[in-house]
């Protein structure tokens, strides 16, 4: 029997405890406890600690870097024997701050503040999810989710006034309307088509050059999970599928989604490009494909590993899906 890979940030933790989220008395009690540890982030990227980038650094409830944190920190559970929490200490300002990457697909630079030892530094998700323990990617990866979405969310969509955050970063009340908000996450619909020997693939016009990837889209109102498979690969390339399977699923913090793997069986082959969704799309056979992920392929670069476009098609080069 062949064992699956886990996913990068579908791990789970000890525990996540929710039944205390709202028990504050308790929850004030484990921040200052002198064995808790805190993440902080920093625009989204979370410390991490080592040349290797290898592990988050988890500081203890009072160190000075904390002191940016402007809202409530967030209960993540227990781990490995301690509460956790996450902080975002966005307010702090580098010395030398480079603007101009954050637009870039993911940016590299890494930020080191003046009360951290050498070699902790904030650094993109995206560019460690492969080399962080699988606990470590998930605890990250969800808090990151969670700060996302306080910052998308400071006012009530019922009355407009501003909210606060309750339930130890797990809700967000309006004083005003006593309305009741809660974390947002959006269903997308990631999917690979095959046709025999083929499977194909798509490139966004935003994309770096050679970058292909599977299909995917966001899950519409008022349709199943299937029926979103079917029309966003029609929309996108034209292709007609039938068969639709699902094989496994990975939160996706950028910004704030849960991407639902797919395999599909196309009826037709004709690509009929949406010029505003995709660039250019092919079918790549599987000897192809073999070339793409190990880099060799003159056109098409390998998928970015870690992400749910990476397993999916390694489980099909493996033969576990079809």
């Amino acid at each position: 029997m062949t064992v699956q890979r886990e996913i990068v940030f579908s791990a789970e933790w000890d525990g996540r405890r929710a039944e205390l989220r709202r028990d504050s008395a308790s929850i004030e009690a484990l921040q200052a406890e002198p064995g808790t540890l805190v993440l902080p982030l920093w625009r989204g990227r979370p410390l991490v600690d080592g040349d290797a980038r290898e592990g988050l650094a988890w500081l203890a409830p009072d160190h000075p870097v904390l002191r940016h944190a402007r809202d409530a920190w967030i209960y993540l559970g227990d781990h490995a024997g301690h509460a956790r929490f996450a902080a975002d200490v966005s307010s702090w300002v580098p010395v030398e701050l480079d603007t101009a990457a954050f637009g870039g697909f993911i940016d590299p630079t890494e930020y080191q503040h003046p009360d951290l030892p050498e070699g902790q530094v904030f650094a993109e998700l995206r560019g460690l999810m492969v080399t962080l323990e699988a606990a470590d990617a998930a605890l990250a990866s969800t808090a990151r989710g969670l700060m996302n979405w306080h910052r998308s969310h400071r006012f009530c969509s019922s009355c407009g006034q501003p909210s606060v955050v309750a339930q130890s970063g797990w809700q967000r009340l309006c004083p005003a309307c006593n309305a009741s908000h809660f974390p947002r996450t959006d269903p997308v619909v990631i999917m690979l088509v095959l046709r025999g020997n083929r499977v194909l693939l798509g490139r966004s016009p935003h994309w770096p050059e050679g970058m292909y990837s599977a299909l995917a889209g966001f899950v519409e109102p008022g349709e199943t999970l299937e029926t979103a498979v079917r029309r966003e690969v029609f929309e996108e390339t034209g292709v007609r599928c039938g068969e639709v399977r699902y094989v496994a699923g990975q939160p996706w913090s950028w910004p704030n989604s849960l991407m639902l793997g797919f395999v599909t069986e196309a009826q037709d082959e004709a690509i009929t490009l949406d010029p505003v969704e995709l660039e250019d799309a092919r079918w790549l056979t599987r000897e192809e494909m073999v070339d793409v992920m190990a880099g060799v392929h003159p056109d098409v670069r390998r998928p970015r590993a870690g992400a749910i476009a990476y397993e999916l098609v390694m489980r099909w080069l493996a033969g576990t899906i079809r």
